[in-house]
C-alpha cells in the first residue's frame, strides 16, 4: 500500500498552521445528543461522503440508513479495496478534490495520514465530548494503537481486528485430528487432510498469502507472535533479526504445499468462502468469522466448526493474538462538513452502535470496546469466539508498527514474504533482507 505521490506530500503541522492563520479550519460546535438530533432533524438537507473498505460494505449501508433517519443528513458511501483506502483518501485531499468527509482508515497508516495532512486532530473534540464517547470503555491498547500519534488523537476505533484459528470439526473427526495448539500440529493436520481430500477439492488449510500487506502480513504476524517474536524492539529498531522471525516464516512456507491453491493468490475473498463451503479445514482469520460460519444463508458448516487461539511454536508456550488490520473513523482535513462528520463518527463508534455491529452477520466488525466484548448479546452471537477474547487477550495483542514510515516497513516485508512464498528466496534470506530494509528505513526516517 505504498503511496505513489509521496514526493508531493506535505507536513501536517505546517498545513494546519496555515489554515488556522487564514481562518480556513472551521470550529466544530458542540452537538446535541442523538435524541435531540432525532427530534430536531438537525442536519436535514446536508450531505456527507464516507470512504469505507469493501469488507465493511454491510456496515456502510447500515450507517447511511441509520444516520439519515436520526439526523436527516444523507450519507453517500464509497467502498474501495482495503489496500487502496489510504491512497485514495490522500489523493482526495492533496488534489484538492476534497470529496470525502469521513474515512475508514487502517490503523497502521494513522501516522502517515496525520503527517500528510489528510486526517483531523480530534483530541480536543474527544475531551469535549468524552461523557458521550466514553473513551475509557475502549480496550486501551486498541484505543492508543488506533488513534494516538505524537501525543494527539486522530480518530476513534471502529473495528478491533484480530485473528483466531478456525477449523472444520467434521473433517477433523473424520481423520481423528484435534484442534492444533502448535503450528507444527497445524501443518500436520493440513498435510493429512490435503493428502486424503484434495481429489475432492478439499484442502487442509486456506493460507491467506496474497501480496497485500493487510493479507500476507496478518498471516505472518500470527506465526511471528506464535513463535514469541515481535516486529520491533523496545527501542523502535527492527526485531526481525531473530530466530523467531525466521522460524515463523519457515512454518508459513511449510503449510503452503498443503493449502488451498495457491496461497499467493488467496485473499480474504477466496479464503472465507472456501472455509464456509467446507473446502478448507483450517483458516486463521478475523474473529467475526464465527458469525459467518453459523449463518445458514452463506455457510455449509453450521455447527460443524470450532475455534481456538492462534497456535504457538518453538520454545514459546504462551499464545498471543495480533492486531491484524484494524480500522478507525477519521474526519478528513478537506471536509466542508466537519460538524456532521464528527456526529457520524461518534454515533458509529458508540457503545450501543458497536454492539449492534458486533452482532450483525457480515459486518466485518470485531470488538474494540470492553462493553461490546462483554455484552450478553455478543456472548450469545459469538458463543465460541467470545471466551477466547475476554481474558486480556486483546489488551496484550501484538500491534504492527504505526510510525509515519510504517507503510514503508509493511511494503518491504510484504515483498520479502511474497518472494519466499513464491520459492524465490529461503526463509533465512527473505527475513535477513527484510531486516536490512527495515533497519535502513528506520534509520533514515526515524
Amino acid at each position: 500500500m505504498s503511496n505513489p505521490i509521496s514526493s508531493q506530500t506535505f507536513r501536517r503541522r505546517s498545513v494546519l498552521k496555515s489554515l488556522a492563520a487564514a481562518g480556513a479550519l472551521p470550529f466544530i460546535a458542540p452537538l446535541a445528543s442523538s435524541a435531540a438530533l432525532a427530534s430536531s432533524n438537525k442536519f436535514a438537507g446536508r450531505t456527507i461522503n464516507l470512504l469505507i473498505i469493501q469488507p465493511h460494505v454491510v456496515t456502510g449501508k447500515k450507517i447511511a440508513e441509520d444516520f439519515e433517519k436520526l439526523t436527516g443528513a444523507k450519507v453517500n458511501v464509497t467502498a474501495v479495496p482495503y489496500d487502496q483506502v489510504s491512497v485514495k483518501a490522500t489523493l482526495d485531499v492533496q488534489s484538492g478534490a476534497n470529496e470525502f468527509d469521513v474515512i475508514d482508515y487502517f490503523y497502521t497508516y494513522k501516522g502517515q495520514l496525520a503527517e500528510d495532512g489528510v486526517i483531523e486532530d480530534v483530541t480536543d473534540l474527544i475531551e469535549r465530548d468524552k461523557a458521550e464517547i466514553q473513551p475509557e470503555d475502549f480496550i486501551q491498547t486498541i484505543y492508543d494503537q488506533y488513534t494516538l500519534h505524537d501525543g494527539r488523537r486522530y480518530g476513534l476505533p471502529y473495528d478491533g481486528d484480530s485473528h483466531l484459528l478456525f477449523y472444520n470439526r467434521e473433517l477433523f473427526d473424520r481423520y481423528g485430528l484435534k484442534a492444533p495448539t502448535t503450528w507444527d500440529e497445524y501443518n500436520e493436520n493440513a498435510k493429512v487432510i490435503t493428502a486424503a481430500e484434495s481429489k475432492n477439492g478439499i484442502y487442509g488449510a486456506a493460507v491467506l498469502g496474497a501480496k497485500i500487506p493487510v493479507i500476507i502480513l496478518s498471516t505472518y504476524a500470527n506465526r511471528l507472535t506464535g513463535f514469541g517474536g515481535n516486529f520491533l524492539k523496545a527501542d523502535g529498531s527492527s526485531a526481525l533479526d531473530s530466530a523467531e522471525a525466521v522460524e515463523a516464516l519457515k512454518s508459513l512456507l511449510a503449510s503452503a504445499p498443503h493449502a488451498l491453491p495457491t496461497p499467493l493468490e488467496t485473499r480474504f475473498e477466496e479464503g472465507l468462502p472456501a472455509f464456509l463451503n467446507g473446502k478448507a479445514a483450517q483458516i486463521d482469520f478475523w474473529t467475526d468469522l464465527g458469525g459467518y460460519a453459523q449463518d445458514p444463508k452463506g455457510s455449509k458448516i453450521v455447527d460443524k466448526w470450532g475455534v481456538t487461539r492462534i497456535p504457538v511454536g518453538g520454545s514459546n508456550k504462551t499464545p498471543r493474538l495480533a492486531f491484524n488490520a484494524g480500522f478507525g473513523f477519521a474526519i478528513t482535513t478537506g471536509s466542508q462538513n466537519k460538524d456532521v462528520a464528527w456526529e457520524l463518527i461518534k454515533l458509529v463508534t458508540s457503545k450501543d452502535y458497536h454492539e449492534q455491529l458486533l452482532t450483525l452477520t457480515g459486518s466485518g466488525i470485531d470488538p474494540d470496546r470492553q462493553s461490546g466484548l462483554k455484552s450478553e448479546k455478543f456472548k450469545t452471537f459469538q458463543l465460541l469466539v467470545q471466551p477466547l477474547l475476554d481474558d486480556g487477550a486483546l489488551e496484550n495483542s501484538l500491534a504492527w508498527p504505526t510510525a509515519v514510515y510504517a507503510p514503508k516497513l509493511e511494503n518491504a516485508l510484504t515483498d520479502e514474504l511474497a518472494l519466499a512464498l513464491a520459492g524465490t528466496k529461503s526463509a533465512e534470506q527473505a527475513i535477513a533482507d527484510a531486516h536490512r530494509a527495515w533497519t535502513q528505513i528506520i534509520e533514515v526516517n526515524g
